[in-house]
């Protein structure tokens, strides 16, 4: 699937610099800040084996973090999903300046008309983040039609084009879409388009059997825990089958970093191609700043590609020595996963713990962009 080396060196990077960035996640475990976390790093197209932390179950002496261990990724789930709607685009499905009630009618409740596929893929539609249902729907272990129906009902904040503002709703929408067209849910399409063909055996957007490989996370309090949130937070069977089209990937670092170097090499890997190289241009290049009805202070705020979100000045999500053509994503269970195509590395971390690894996804970042020689 991806090539290996043990030896930094070998491959442009430090192995002082490595062993900093598996320094930082070591002493986190050993304090006990940390639950459980998985490093890989990648460059040049070989990759350094996972480096593991901790454990994956929230037991105290609970089984440890492995290379083949499964992490409910969260948010990067986005970018995947994304890149469904971009292969649709492809094959002169959709094209992103399509109203979504051309392929969603219902979807143009509530003034919704002016919504475009674009919008969608830049966190620029209007749409809120999450339902003001979404515990209510959670807990009552609604289906993900049921989520799609309260979307279509929802009202904007704002017009569409004019401020960039994260949606989970939007990326439900793009789940939608793909599934009207191909008349199969988004996780059916993504395991016959991409999955499969590269081989990606642990990846799966939700899983209809639990696999003993899997990382519990570590919920303190909030919207996701709590004890009135067992049968519906992340831990839970329902939300792990669910499928979540805005956060339910489910997959090891390993095959993460095989599905970032497929976006690194132009959507092919090892001879097998995903995406074209003009749609993973469009995917990893800017498309927010450009839009002439974005207001100054957000074009300045954040980048988007399409599904992607691109390096910006005021935030250290991917780090702060990575280049400005660095793309990624991060998630809520305390994952993240980068691409700096200036230097070819790519980066994948995830941990079980939200709450522990905040403060440590850009110090790891930083560490890993500066082993690069």
């Amino acid at each position: 699937m991806i090539r290996h080396t043990e030896n930094p060196d070998e491959i442009g990077l430090s192995e002082e610099g490595i062993r900093s960035a598996c320094g930082i996640l070591e002493e986190a475990v050993v304090r006990g800040k940390l639950m459980g976390a998985v490093l890989q790093v990648s460059r040049g197209g070989i990759a350094l084996p996972p480096a593991c932390f901790g454990r994956r179950t929230l037991a105290p002496a609970g089984s440890p973090v492995e290379p083949d261990t499964r992490f409910l990724v969260a948010s990067i789930t986005k970018p995947i999903v994304a890149a469904a709607v971009m292969l649709l685009v492809e094959r002169g499905k959709v094209c992103l300046d399509d109203p979504v009630t051309e392929f969603v009618a219902e979807f143009g409740r509530a003034g919704k008309e002016g919504v475009q596929v674009r919008h969608l893929l830049t966190h620029t539609s209007g749409l809120p983040d999450m339902l003001p249902q979404n515990l209510a729907l959670r807990s009552e272990h609604a289906p993900l039609d049921v989520f799609i129906q309260h979307i279509c009902g929802v009202e904007l904040l704002f017009e569409p084009g004019t401020r960039i503002s994260y949606q989970s709703c939007g990326i439900a929408m793009l789940g939608e879409i793909v599934q009207r067209l191909e008349a199969a849910p988004v996780r059916t399409f993504l395991k016959r388009s991409f999955f499969d063909p590269l081989g990606l055996a642990d990846t799966t957007l939700g899983t209809m059997k639990r696999n003993p490989r899997e990382s519990e996370v570590k919920i303190r309090s909030g919207e996701y825990g709590g004890a009135d949130a067992v049968s519906w937070n992340w831990n839970s069977d329902y939300w792990r089958g669910f499928g979540a089209p805005w956060g339910g990937l489910l997959t090891t670092a390993s095959e993460m970093t095989a599905l970032c170097q497929a976006f690194l090499y132009g959507g092919a890997l090892n001879g097998i191609r995903i995406l074209k190289p003009a749609t993973v241009a469009a995917m990893t290049t800017d498309q927010t700043s450009a839009m002439p009805d974005l207001v100054r202070a957000d074009r300045f705020r954040q980048r988007w590609g399409l599904g992607w979100r691109l390096r910006d000045r005021v935030s250290s999500i991917f780090g702060d020595l990575t280049s400005d053509d660095t793309f990624g994503h991060e998630g809520a269970t305390g994952t993240v996963a980068w691409v700096d195509p200036e230097t070819e590395t790519t980066c994948v971390l995830f941990t079980n713990d939200p709450q522990g690894a905040a403060p440590l996804r850009p110090r790891v970042g930083n560490a890993v962009a500066a082993s690069v020689m």
